[in-house]
């Protein structure tokens, strides 16, 4: 067995980390899993918005990704394949209630932000009146909307995730962000769908800031 030296963990990739795990390594799936349980468990708590459906969900995904890890073929990154987990975990527990639920999130919600400019939501909202608005959609739109406008995933990463054509992404961002919009208040489709647009083209802000 040629397990990669587990001493200095955050020097170890995530691909060496559920390698070794495969090979026995006992620590490495939850050092693996301690990387990403912030963001893994933001969007399974945005897309069900239920904590503990979430909390349902990602312990689901995590076991799932414990148990199949030797079926990781390295065509994305572990990252992905661990987002696509928890996405498909979350929307079958939606499938099964037949409907969307409403318990709002906890205020002590971990916000996370991303240096990247992306498509995102406008800044002067709130994040819990998006949030808000964000569990009307249906779940579909949500988990896009999720990945690609709040946890800053590119469109092509998202369809990875998603396991869909980044058209399909695309499409369906597209439909979110118009009926978040109207959510919101703003029913101008002028100000609704182009801002994205234009944050994406200009990424300086009307005062000077990042967008």
């Amino acid at each position: 067995m040629n397990n990669p030296d587990m001493s200095g963990l955050t020097d170890v990739t995530d691909e060496a980390l559920l390698q070794a795990h495969v090979e026995g390594d006992a620590a490495a799936f939850e050092e693996l899993f301690r990387r990403h349980r912030d963001r893994l468990w933001a969007v399974a708590l945005r897309t069900t918005r239920d904590p503990d459906e979430a909390s349902d969900a990602l312990q689901d995904a995590m076991i799932s990704a414990f148990r199949r890890a030797e079926t990781f073929r390295g065509t994305a990154k572990v990252s992905t394949w661990l987002h696509r987990i928890v996405v498909n975990a979350c929307l079958d527990r939606l499938r099964a209630k037949k409907s969307r639920p409403t318990v709002p999130l906890p205020e002590t919600e971990t916000e996370l932000t991303t240096p990247d400019p992306r498509d995102r939501i406008d800044e002067h909202v709130t994040s819990l009146t998006v949030l808000g608005a964000l569990a009307q959609l249906p779940p579909d739109q949500r988990v896009a909307i999720t990945l690609v406008d709040l946890e800053g995933w590119s469109v092509d990463e998202a369809a990875d995730i998603l396991q869909c054509p980044a058209g399909t992404v695309k499409s369906r961002c597209h439909r979110g962000r118009a009926r978040l919009f109207v959510l919101l208040g703003n029913q101008d489709p002028n100000n609704s769908v182009t801002s994205t647009d234009n944050h994406r083209q200009n990424p300086t802000g009307p005062k000077g800031g990042p967008a």
